[in-house]
């Protein structure tokens, strides 16, 4: 259980291990016990903060479940989750675009902020009041 903030700006090392983890007796990689030895796994050529960003909703997201733990039981991140995955299955209106949530933003917390495509005019993140019964009629294919 932790109590993090933000995340590790190390890389998590799951499923990879270094040559010196791996060597025989001789100091060499043992390919029949560890596989085949991947020099990309141990090249780190990444920022560090590139892996915090990338990890920043689940260190939030795993901050805030730990904590509804504490406090509450371990009934109320049992909770969290399951609302978290209907509303991610749930088919929203089909007059929002796809990669709109708000059901998701609202259980996250984030409908209150504002991000780049609310203000920027890319067509596809376009939240635009659209006539819902266009819209019914082009996915039902009914001319008027």
């Amino acid at each position: 259980m932790s109590l993090r903030l933000a995340p590790s700006s190390k890389a998590s090392s799951a499923g990879s291990a270094s040559v010196l983890d791996t060597s025989n007796s001789y100091g060499l990689h043992d390919t029949m016990r560890f596989g085949m030895r991947q020099i990309a796994s141990e090249v780190s050529s990444k920022h560090p903060l590139e892996n915090r960003l990338a990890e920043w909703d689940n260190t939030q997201m795993e901050l805030k479940m730990n904590m509804a733990r504490n406090m509450y039981g371990m009934h109320a991140p049992i909770k969290m989750a399951m609302e978290r995955s209907l509303v991610i299955q749930a088919r929203g209106p089909s007059m929002l675009p796809q990669r709109s949530n708000l059901g998701l933003d609202i259980l996250a917390g984030k409908d209150e902020s504002i991000d780049f495509e609310d203000f920027l005019n890319v067509p596809e993140m376009s939240t635009d009041m659209v006539d819902v019964h266009v819209v019914m009629e082009r996915q039902l294919g009914i001319r008027a």
